[in-house]
């Protein structure tokens, strides 16, 4: 009796050191994670904004179209592509010419539709050249019977060999130099794109050959009291650093007719700077000036 006694004291008190091991150990448990409590984490992105493109950006790179850089002005760009700034500023719908930005791409060239416009006489005359019908022989004195008396309704005006040499024609200028002076500077097409021609303040400048007035005023740096005259779809002449400026824009001129006189606007000394543009391209006003 008294050794089972002692086997329950034993074994009870082994279950008492077990619990009591059992209490002051924590148990290792896996973490819990508590998906509804803490929210997912969201990857922010910044927006993206779209670059805001200039005008006309499209066009860059294409025939006729001209690439606006820093401190270009509309009029400077029309005697770099040998066009009224007026009309430039029309093409492209500019409701204020003096707002132009770097990147814009301009035309500066007439639109399409009226090259198109010129270009279609001349496929039809082609179909003039066809043999007319043999007929009834006529007495020689007999004059011959005019193509238009032939043509029905639909027919379109013959158009002469003379619109195929239109460019040549352009060529053919009768030029004067527009100032009796002697030649200060030559032409160099980096450091002096055209003529300087001294002389006195006031006197005489001529236009050097008939044309319309694109341009008159001082808005182009460099130039001064400035002219430009276009004379046609190929020349554009330049007259700069005048005292004072005696014709306007949108003015038809004759050549020998007296548009300015000579001055030292924006210019180190009193004197004419000449301009021979073709297309555009600053050429040498000597090879087309008479000999003197």
């Amino acid at each position: 009796m008294t050794g089972c006694l002692r086997s329950g004291w034993w074994l009870a008190g082994v279950a008492v050191v077990m619990l009591t091991a059992c209490g002051s150990k924590p148990m290792n448990r896996a973490p819990v994670e508590d998906r509804t409590s803490v929210p997912a984490r969201v990857e922010m992105q910044a927006p993206v904004v779209p670059v805001k493109q200039p005008p006309g950006f499209e066009n860059a790179g294409k025939a006729g179209y001209y690439t606006v850089k820093p401190k270009d002005t509309l009029i400077g760009i029309g005697l770099e592509t040998g066009q009224s700034h007026k009309d430039i500023a029309r093409w492209n719908s500019l409701e204020n010419p003096n707002r132009i930005e770097v990147g814009q791409v301009l035309r500066v060239t007439p639109p399409v539709a009226d090259s198109v416009a010129v270009a279609k006489p001349v496929a039809l005359g082609v179909a003039t050249a066809t043999p007319i019908a043999a007929g009834p022989a006529k007495p020689a004195s007999a004059p011959a019977a005019a193509p238009a008396s032939t043509a029905t309704p639909s027919s379109a005006p013959v158009v002469t060999p003379a619109a195929t040499t239109a460019a040549a024609s352009d060529d053919d200028i009768a030029w004067i130099w527009p100032s009796s002076g002697a030649v200060l500077s030559g032409f160099d097409e980096t450091k002096n794109k055209g003529l300087d021609i001294g002389g006195t303040a006031g006197e005489p400048i001529l236009a050097s050959a008939d044309g319309k007035v694109v341009y008159a005023g001082a808005g182009l740096r460099g130039y001064g009291n400035l002219i430009i005259l276009k004379h046609n779809n190929v020349f554009l002449t330049a007259y700069a650093h005048n005292q004072s400026l005696l014709v306007k824009e949108d003015q038809t001129v004759k050549r020998g007719q007296k548009i300015a006189e000579m001055g030292n606007s924006d210019a180190d000394r009193v004197k004419l700077h000449f301009e021979v543009r073709r297309q555009g391209k600053p050429v040498d006003p000597a090879k087309y000036l008479p000999t003197r």
